[in-house]
């Protein structure tokens, strides 16, 4: 019987084959690198997406996984790099990106442009890296129209109260910001129902358990699977 040896996205196979009317095992290596998962996450301000992205990629380090560096034409704050940040690129270099397609999804916020490359994302996934998306329920619904299988998840605060205590607590804003946050997070809110999975971020550690399952859970679909164990399913299916 085809044994399987994982590592990371990479999957090793030993196929029996016959030689002489005699079945032996004959250890014959296939590398099959399966395609990595898309995920979006969405939230309001101060639901707590960023923290609960950051701790998934610390904790689930046996799996190749990133999140997507987007292109935006607003100029590079203190400590940020080019390609590591974003893509800092002009605003003409942008809009020739939109004219030739290149993004999965894009936006103009607050007189800059931001975007997804989707030639950079695809060539992440060929490579079995799955790949986050931090985008708002805009984006979402663009990507979702070129790429239906992505798997989509809205962060909630566990109350608007917390909410606006979140922002708050967090000393940066004026009153007046604040009240424009929180009515934009209403309005980021009322699209939950576009999500695939909602995840309530009340206390933290559920919420990234919570988000994990729902990650694991897409590794363990059919099509994932099929693909990671190829030669296993033709190996039980052969007939002797």
């Amino acid at each position: 019987m085809a044994s399987a040896i994982g590592n990371n996205r990479q999957i090793r196979y030993s196929a029996p084959i016959s030689v002489s009317n005699k079945k032996i095992e004959l250890l014959t290596e296939h590398f099959v690198t399966t395609p990595g998962n898309l995920f979006i996450l969405s939230a309001p301000s101060g639901a707590g997406k960023s923290s609960l992205i950051s701790a998934l990629l610390k904790q689930d380090s046996d799996r190749a996984m990133q999140v997507s560096v987007s292109h935006t034409t607003r100029s590079a704050r203190p400590g940020e790099s080019d390609g590591e940040h974003y893509h800092f690129v002009s605003v003409t270099e942008f809009k020739n990106l939109i004219e030739q397609k290149a993004f999965y999804e894009w936006a103009e916020v607050f007189e800059n442009y931001y975007g997804t490359s989707e030639a950079a994302i695809d060539a992440q996934l060929a490579q079995g890296i799955d790949v986050f998306l931090d985008i708002d329920w805009q984006g979402a619904q663009q990507v979702r129209m070129k790429k239906p299988e992505v798997t989509t998840i809205f962060i909630s605060p566990p109350s608007k109260q917390e909410l606006e205590n979140r922002l708050c607590k967090r000393g940066q804003d004026s009153d007046e910001v604040i009240k424009q946050r929180m009515a934009q997070a209403q309005a980021e809110c009322s699209h939950f129902q576009e999500f695939d999975y909602i995840i309530i971020n009340d206390d933290f550690e559920q919420a990234l358990d919570d988000l994990t399952t729902v990650v694991k859970n897409q590794r363990l679909k059919r099509r994932q699977q099929v693909k990671n164990h190829e030669f296993l399913f033709k190996d039980l299916l052969a007939n002797d």
